[in-house]
């Protein structure tokens, strides 16, 4: 190995890595050993966020100027790190209830139901009735970014675009439909997708990847609220929400229902 070049970046500069590691500040006084691994996970979840949105950004960007070759990856690579996000559940499961109420009462407010990106990631995804916006009010760019999204086309709305464009006519009530409205099944859409599926190989294997990310938060979902129990039980949630019982009401949300719908059509 050469010597060290100060004109040379190095691993730690370019990732960051001092700054990185300063970015750990446990709470507890004195500190309680749990409460590193707590926020290291929490942190790289948030790190997972914003990679997710990256890819699936590029996604719609890719849907938008129907270069569908050049997007299917991101789907794939989305799914490989939600699979990554519920094996970190298994991390969390290590620490005991006694142990994250060692330094539970540190968290004072701050609550996972307070993280901007997931809720960036819902709206992208077409789901806006989980959380109410007011509830970042109090950081003017979270709040802006995440009425950004509620605004913005959603990953389905780009979808149903590329369809709609190449090929496969969609209804009215598809490409004109209020994008900040849930989802709902359309017989008339379901139509259009069987016939792609029968019909187009391409848009076959894009709707079983979009299939895919829709399962993929699913399966995050119930890992997360089943931890969730095993730690706290039926207590309240920090940052006062309901806990179990919030995170109950989200589980088996489906994105993307008239891809499931069509599972009984052919």
């Amino acid at each position: 190995m050469r010597g060290y070049d100060r004109s040379v970046t190095t691993y730690g500069e370019y990732l960051k890595i001092d700054e990185l590691l300063k970015l750990q500040d446990p709470r507890s006084e004195p500190e309680e050993h749990d409460e590193m691994l707590f926020i290291v996970i929490h942190q790289v979840y948030e790190l997972w966020f914003k990679q997710i949105l990256h890819e699936l950004d590029r996604l719609v960007d890719h849907l938008n100027s129907d270069a569908l070759a050049r997007g299917g990856h991101q789907l794939r690579r989305v799914r490989h790190i939600f699979k990554t996000m519920v094996g970190q559940i298994d991390i969390l499961e290590t620490m005991t209830p006694l142990e994250f109420l060692s330094f539970r009462r540190f968290l004072d407010e701050s609550s996972g139901f307070q993280s901007v990106q997931f809720r960036e990631l819902e709206c992208l995804l077409g789901i806006t009735d989980t959380f109410d916006p007011e509830w970042f009010a109090g950081n003017v760019d979270e709040h802006a970014r995440l009425m950004k999204r509620i605004e913005e086309p959603t990953l389905w709305d780009a979808f149903v675009g590329y369809l709609h464009r190449n090929g496969h006519v969609m209804p009215d009530s598809a490409t004109k439909r209020d994008h900040k409205a849930a989802l709902e099944p359309d017989l008339a859409v379901q139509a259009v997708i069987v016939g792609a599926y029968k019909n187009d190989v391409r848009l076959l294997s894009l709707c079983e990847a979009l299939t895919d990310l829709d399962e993929a938060l699913q399966e995050w979902r119930y890992r997360h609220v089943m931890m969730v129990q095993r730690t706290i039980g039926t207590r309240m949630g920090t940052g006062g929400s309901t806990g179990v019982d919030y995170l109950m009401g989200t589980l088996f949300r489906q994105c993307f229902p008239d891809l499931w719908a069509v599972r009984s059509q052919f």
